[in-house]
């Protein structure tokens, strides 16, 4: 099932605030985003719907195992951009911005050869 960047953008952003705080609820997720609650309560039903995560009877949000990997995945691709538009001489808010938007569409080939290429680099 192909995923849409939201949806790859909400996994991540519940991994990292998972991390961060250790539970997540979605009003966490809509002052982390700044979003509406609304928006919030749509993504997390769809989501939810299509297993990637999983609501308990107090609101806390996991990622179901297939979210877990949705989310690392786009999470290591955002660090790994983040560090190689860094080390091109971007700004650090204008590489974390890039990155967030070419995460979701580089393909896994090219996205190897940009780990090994800063792996040979340091």
């Amino acid at each position: 099932m192909k995923l849409y960047e939201s949806a790859e953008d909400y996994l991540e952003r519940i991994l990292i605030l998972t991390n961060k705080n250790g539970k997540v609820r979605s009003i966490d997720i809509v002052e982390d985003m700044n979003f509406s609650k609304p928006s919030v309560s749509v993504a997390m039903k769809k989501l939810r719907e299509n297993g990637f995560i999983s609501v308990d009877s107090k609101g806390f949000i996991t990622l179901t195992s297939e979210g877990l990997r949705i989310a690392t995945k786009t999470y290591e691709r955002h660090l790994v951009l983040t560090e190689l538009f860094e080390n091109l001489g971007v700004s650090p808010e204008i590489a974390r911005n890039d990155a967030c938007r070419v995460e979701h569409d580089l393909s896994d080939e090219t996205f190897e050869a940009i780990k090994d290429h800063l792996a040979k680099c340091k």
